[in-house]
């Protein structure tokens, strides 16, 4: 239902930090030939920014099609209005998703909160990594950043591909046969390592398929779900079915930031706490600085990495994306961070979510507006 086929013999990658992966992902740039395309929520100017930059302008003078999207709400305190057109004149496309309107309206809930980089239809990184300067801890303002990515390589890259084309052409109108950019290498069959997934979520269709994942992923475990995430705004589903999880007998963890971006939206994390603990969830918060992961993994068979955090806005108003793993050796990759991960975390427990009566009526109050923050 969603349109996201399942694809076999990839070359996978799994880094479990921004710094980790910033080599690569410059390595792969400087290879480009034919084309790059990238679309992610924030861009701010930096080290990080700054170097992809000029590789991006280097290869558009080399005759490289050059393609950027970011989203206007996520770069507002980052980017000035006119940073498309500036952009252009360097030989880049450029868009700017969903220009913030002088005119509130429903549609401005709708962010592109995706993290994707095509080179040449060979190659994809998706993660939780915007290109700012925190995400690879050259910049510390929450502690040490956490952060993930995935790279991928062979005919998985098509789904990657195709998600950032149909938002491209939903705003530029380009490209009228997709297929041209598709890569035409044979498949080294040989590279056998289970199963790939890329999926997106999209607001604008009646799939809720980053929740069916995290859900699916929750109901179909026997021994355990390990779960990295920056923000906890569920739903009553969401709540129900973590508990139901760990009533059978599952080990559900949960790491959270222990430095918090956002004070009152960390605190409306931590109002769902005692919930989750009376039912059997462990939760954890890692005490160096702020989580920004978007991790599942479980009982050594699945796991996804991506843009989607457990609140309202990722689950229901977003646009983003995923990458889920099916017996592949790289989902114990992902098991050995979430526990290295561990050994810098703080387990809460119900004396930790207590909170003065002034406090506790706010939070209850706040949690009606939860889905506007």
């Amino acid at each position: 239902n969603g349109y996201f086929p399942v694809y076999e013999n990839c070359e996978v990658t799994y880094f479990p930090s921004g710094e980790d992966q910033y080599q690569s992902f410059i390595e792969e740039l400087i290879k480009a030939e034919d084309f790059i395309f990238m679309e992610f929520f924030i861009i701010n100017k930096g080290v990080m920014w700054n170097t992809i930059l000029q590789i991006l302008m280097d290869k558009a003078a080399m005759g490289v099609d050059v393609r950027v999207i970011y989203d206007d709400m996520g770069s507002l305190n980052t980017l000035p209005a006119s940073y498309t057109r500036q952009l252009e004149k360097k030989g880049i496309k450029a868009v700017s998703f969903n220009r913030i309107s002088p005119v509130i309206n429903t549609i401005m809930n709708h962010r592109d909160h995706r993290k994707i980089l095509v080179i040449d239809g060979k190659v994809a990184f998706s993660g939780g990594a915007n290109l700012a300067d925190e995400y690879i801890n050259e910049k510390v303002i929450h502690g040490h950043w956490m952060d993930n990515i995935i790279c991928v390589k062979g005919n998985a890259v098509w789904s990657y591909l195709v998600t950032f084309l149909t938002n491209w052409n939903a705003l530029r109108h380009e490209d009228e046969d997709y297929t041209v950019f598709k890569n035409k290498e044979t498949i080294d069959e040989s590279n056998f390592d289970g199963y790939i997934a890329p999926y997106a979520e999209t607001p604008l269709d009646e799939e809720l398929t980053g929740q069916s994942v995290y859900e699916d992923i929750l109901n179909s475990a026997n021994r355990y779900v390990y779960i990295m995430t920056p923000y906890l705004i569920i739903d009553s589903e969401m709540i129900n079915t973590l508990i139901h999880t760990a009533k059978k007998g599952v080990d559900v963890r949960i790491i959270m930031p222990g430095i918090a971006d956002k004070q009152i939206v960390h605190d409306i994390g931590t109002s769902y706490y005692a919930q989750l603990i009376q039912g059997g969830v462990k939760i954890y918060e890692y005490e160096p600085g702020f989580v920004h992961s978007k991790v599942f993994v479980s009982d050594d068979i699945y796991a996804t990495v991506g843009t989607i955090n457990l609140d309202y806005r990722s689950l229901y108003l977003h646009f983003e994306n995923g990458t889920l793993l099916y017996h592949s050796k790289h989902v114990m990759d992902i098991k050995q961070n979430f526990e290295d991960t561990l050994k810098h975390c703080k387990q809460m427990n119900l004396k930790d979510t207590h909170v003065n009566i002034v406090k506790g009526l706010f939070l209850s109050i706040i949690r009606i507006f939860s889905p506007l923050l």
